[in-house]
């Protein structure tokens, strides 16, 4: 088997290739809020309405943006100048250059890793839909 994940280039993986990149952590769909004065980004525990907080995974992520206009489709081209993206992701770290940490499903072979490692929002966090005020849903987790 190929370990296309460690040496092929972003801009050269297939549609497959690339979506089973993501380690289905859930951190990217978490509200996140900035310090005004240092500009860092700060967890919430708030859920965007579509992440299923039992998986961790998105409800309906085919449809997504049909339903959630905001949620950014990540691609080769847009990754690198995304900054909220968990210092864990796998976009991010292969964007980088640095490998998938071996909790990842693709090192692994693993789905469920992700979550025993303790890197994923499964079972922490709330929908959007009943949050309120962000402001009151501050985390102390790294992104």
């Amino acid at each position: 088997m190929t370990r296309f994940w460690e040496d092929t280039p972003l801009d050269r993986l297939d549609r497959a290739q690339w979506e089973q990149l993501c380690d289905g952590c859930g951190k990217c769909c978490i509200h996140k809020l900035e310090d005004e004065e240092t500009g860092e980004l700060l967890a919430t525990n708030v859920a965007c309405r579509l992440l299923d907080g039992r998986t961790g995974l998105c409800s309906n992520y085919k449809h997504r943006r049909a339903y959630v206009s905001e949620c950014v489709r990540l691609t080769p081209a847009n990754v690198h100048g995304i900054d909220w993206l968990p210092s864990t992701c796998a976009y991010r770290l292969r964007a980088n250059d640095e490998p998938l940490p071996d909790w990842h499903h693709l090192n692994s072979g693993d789905r469920e890793a992700v979550h025993r490692a303790g890197q994923s929002v499964r079972g922490w966090t709330i929908s959007e839909d009943v949050a309120g005020d962000l402001e009151h849903h501050l985390v102390d987790r790294d992104l």
